[in-house]
């Protein structure tokens, strides 16, 4: 454990931001996975809507330096893919 007054500051603030991005990376898993339920579901106007719930939270997490803007990029991406594959 931290001794100094600085270091004990710099844990206590890492567990609050621990409990934070854990929600948030949560929540990014279950709308990815509502997509993809959307996706096998064969459900076009469902996917879409789906899709864009997803891309509105993971876009948020990415500002909020949750995960980086690459990660959520390539997953945004991903899902496109596979709404489009699904739609046509």
């Amino acid at each position: 454990m931290a001794n100094h007054k600085s270091a004990l500051k710099r844990a206590r603030q890492n567990e609050d931001r621990q409990l934070r991005n854990k929600s948030t990376k949560t929540r990014i898993k279950n709308v990815v996975k509502n997509v993809r339920q959307a996706v096998a579901g064969q459900i076009e106007a469902d996917a879409a809507t789906e899709l864009n719930a997803a891309k509105s939270v993971i876009d948020n997490a990415a500002k909020k330096g949750v995960i980086h803007r690459n990660t959520a990029a390539r997953k945004i991406s991903r899902l496109t893919k596979q709404v489009n594959a699904a739609s046509s």
